[in-house]
């Protein structure tokens, strides 16, 4: 009988884990297949350890050293997952358990490599953050060879295969939506309206989202360094013509090379241009930097749990 191992990142989900855990129990208890649960606690603040711990059989546990993110917890569960299977899911129930059987019938059925789950809808998110979301999709899929598909969540389930695939993939600035596109591998991708947490509060500010969606397009795109480069070449020509223009019109003329206060407007203009291009260089070098020391992208401070006391 084949293994399932379920990846189940948690940062302050003490409410969550018992319902999440409840709820996924009884739908794989008719999957055909073992299962393992994997949770990893990203440096939890509140009693989410605790209650991981009392889940019972069938639970593994890792508990990381600190915080450092759902994409390094997401990679900490693949490295300790010994599934045929492994499958990717928040703790928070936005992530619906009764899916299960549709997306392991889909990697069983030798057609898909994958099975990923796609939100069709944003109902409940407030506005502003949902057309950001949208545009988002639409920039970086404008921008980058690598497709995201939009609505597209880290709740998958793949096969083997794709997720040793992904481990090969070992950098430290991870965006795991543009990863698991990238490793190409067949997907099927199944649909599903946006549901709400089921306890706790969203850990995902605007701000932290902006910064992930940043880190998206850096990590997946070179295209900014490209729009540097054109916009300062596109300046040099116009700062050229435009000097063209003020010498002849001073000697035809004369007196219209005045105006300073038209003068600090462009030099405002040019050196906000030379910031913003020096901010995209900025932002490379700076993944490059914390590439370049290769720190570890997790570190665990204990794991327990079936087939991995420690």
């Amino acid at each position: 009988m084949a293994l399932l191992s379920i990846i189940v990142p948690c940062y302050n989900e003490e409410d969550a884990v018992e319902p999440f855990f409840a709820r996924a129990s009884a739908v794989c208890a008719g999957l055909g297949a073992d299962v393992e649960y994997i949770f990893v606690d990203d440096g939890s603040q509140d009693g989410t350890l605790a209650r991981i711990k009392e889940l019972g059989a069938g639970v593994r546990w890792l508990s990381l050293s600190r915080n450092f993110g759902k994409e390094a917890a997401m990679f900490a569960g693949l490295e300790h997952a010994r599934g045929d299977y492994v499958a990717v899911m928040d703790a928070d129930l936005q992530d619906p358990p009764e899916l299960l059987p549709q997306l392991l019938a889909a990697a069983e059925s030798g057609q898909w490599d994958c099975a990923a789950v796609r939100r069709v809808d944003r109902k409940g998110e407030p506005p502003i953050r949902s057309w950001f979301a949208r545009q988002f999709y639409k920039l970086i899929n404008k921008m980058s060879r690598t497709e995201i598909v939009d609505g597209a969540r880290d709740y998958r389930l793949m096969t083997r295969q794709m997720a040793d695939a992904i481990l090969r993939l070992t950098e430290y600035n991870r965006f795991s939506k543009g990863i698991f596109s990238w490793v190409g591998f067949r997907t099927k991708w199944v649909e599903t309206e946006n549901v709400r947490r089921a306890a706790g509060e969203s850990k995902w500010s605007f701000f932290k989202l902006l910064l992930y969606a940043l880190d998206g397009i850096i990590a997946f795109s070179t295209a900014p360094l490209a729009i540097a480069s054109v916009l300062g070449l596109a300046l040099c020509a116009v700062s050229f013509f435009a000097i063209i223009f003020v010498v002849v019109r001073q000697l035809v003329w004369g007196g219209s090379a005045f105006g300073w206060p038209s003068l600090v407007c462009i030099i405002l203009f040019l050196a906000g241009v030379q910031l913003f291009c020096i901010g995209i260089l900025g932002q490379y070098l700076a993944k490059t930097y914390l590439e370049v020391k290769k720190r570890p992208i997790y570190i665990l401070r204990e794991q327990g749990g079936d087939h991995g006391q420690g």
